[in-house]
Parts: C-alpha cells; sequence; structure tokens
C-alpha cells in the first residue's frame, strides 16, 4: 500500500528492517498474548514452587517492563500526534502504566511466599488484563484509522524492547 514511504522510513534502520517487523500492533497484540498465558501459567503453579514462581514473575515483569517503555516512547506518541481526540486514551494508559510499574517494582524487591507476593501478582495480572482490553478495543482501531505508519513503528518498537531490561534485576 504505502511501500514507498515504508521503505523512505526504513532506510534508517537496516534495509529492510521495517518489512520484515511485525506493524506496531500485530507486535504489540503478540506481547499481551504471550504476558497473559505467563500469567496463566503462573496461576497454575503450586504454592510450594517457589524458585519458578521469581523466575515466572520476573519474566512477566521483564516483559511488561519492555512493553509498556516501549508504548509511552514510541507507539503512544504517534497516536497522540495522530489526532487531539486520542489525548484522553493516551493519558488514561499512561497511568495505568504507572501503577503497573509500582506494582512491578515491588514484586521485583520482594520473594514468593512473602506476604501479599501473589496477591500482587494476581492484581497486575488483573489491571493489565483491563489495560489489554482498551488498548485492543478502543486504541488500536483509532491507530489503524490515523493510517499510521504501523511498519516503521513496529521496527522501533522491536529495537528498543531489545534495549531495555529490568532494574536491579541481578542483585535476586
Amino acid at each position: 500500500m504505502a511501500t514507498s514511504s515504508q521503505s523512505a522510513n526504513a532506510s534508517q534502520q537496516s534495509p529492510d528492517a521495517a518489512d520484515n517487523a511485525p506493524d506496531a500492533i500485530a507486535l504489540l497484540t503478540q506481547d499481551h498474548q504471550k504476558v497473559k498465558e505467563m500469567f496463566e501459567q503462573y496461576e497454575a503453579l503450586s504454592d510450594r514452587s517457589l524458585a519458578s514462581k521469581r523466575k515466572l514473575a520476573l519474566a512477566i515483569c521483564l516483559e511488561l517492563t519492555k512493553h509498556a517503555t516501549a508504548e509511552e516512547e514510541i507507539f503512544y506518541p504517534a497516536v497522540r500526534e495522530a489526532s487531539r481526540k486520542n489525548a484522553d486514551l493516551v493519558d488514561e494508559a499512561t497511568v495505568e502504566h504507572a501503577s503497573a510499574k509500582d506494582l512491578i517494582a515491588q514484586i521485583v524487591a520482594m520473594e514468593p511466599g512473602e506476604d501479599l507476593y501473589d496477591a500482587k501478582i494476581k492484581v497486575l495480572s488483573e489491571q493489565i488484563e483491563h489495560h489489554v482490553q482498551e488498548e485492543e478495543e478502543e486504541m488500536f482501531p483509532k491507530a489503524r484509522d490515523a493510517r499510521l505508519d504501523l511498519q516503521s513503528l513496529g521496527a522501533e518498537i522491536a529495537a528498543r524492547k531489545a534495549q531495555i531490561d529490568l532494574p536491579d534485576m541481578q542483585s535476586h
């Protein structure tokens, strides 16, 4: 469709980076599905599986941190810029991210078996489920309607996610 503009934008990356990357919405939706499956795996673990719980909880926190950071730095500004009508939606999503980041920081600083550890994972899961629903039902359709260069944004998001790690992850 708009391959000439995609090629122009892709030239800033490697020659085929934007053409080979999934579009931004497909990439973000894949992230949503991956995290949902990880939360389901966590729920299935026994109370005695402390090492597995810790490993999976940190993997969830890392995935959410990568996803949220890339959305806030790349996707949300593009959606906001596309239309002033999107400002409230982007603002709400940003506040939801801040709440999730707070819980992530608490979870990373804790060990499984501590009071409220499982509860914090459960609340994080519920918050993310609500957030995902709003993005997929409201924000993503508006981004498609705005005719954003989703291929280029997808390449930028993938590259940014590859750079992100959890703070203090090595201290545990």
